[in-house]
């Protein structure tokens, strides 16, 4: 798996909304990724960091479905997870978050992910989503380049 390789490179990486998605719903294609990617962070060889936007991403679907029982399971399973940092975004990442958004067109959630990136000192971010290869400030690193 070259993914391996590539988070060894980095101490630090921040997490984007789709890593959480595929790692709950044990996507077949990608749970393989997610699995490493999570044990990498349960064994203390990463450390990884995410906006608190992820958590409200995660967690409409259940609501949408009226299902309190498995918000909770995500709530509880993601917001304690090991070696997994949240912040949420206050006016020093939402003003760098409006930046890369007017430099590099992004949607206001993803600018939120790259500015919490860039804030928490990552230097990669895992995700799924092209876009953030146009920031340059951290290593973009795409799944689908590794499935």
């Amino acid at each position: 798996m070259r993914l391996r390789g590539i988070l060894d490179g980095h101490k630090r990486v921040a997490l984007d909304t789709c890593i959480f998605i595929y790692q709950w719903e044990a996507n077949p294609h990608y749970s393989p990724l997610t699995d490493y990617i999570f044990s990498s962070l349960e064994q203390s060889e990463v450390v990884a960091v995410t906006s608190t936007i992820t958590m409200t991403e995660l967690l409409v679907h259940p609501y949408r479905e009226h299902d309190v029982s498995k918000a909770n399971e995500i709530f509880g399973l993601f917001s304690s997870f090991p070696n997994l940092e949240w912040f949420a975004p206050h006016l020093e990442i939402a003003a760098r978050a409006a930046e890369i958004r007017a430099q590099h067109r992004l949607r206001t959630p993803d600018g939120l992910q790259a500015a919490t990136a860039m804030y928490a000192q990552a230097t990669a971010m895992v995700t799924n989503d092209p876009v953030f290869k146009r920031v340059s400030d951290f290593e973009a690193l795409i799944l689908d380049d590794y499935a």
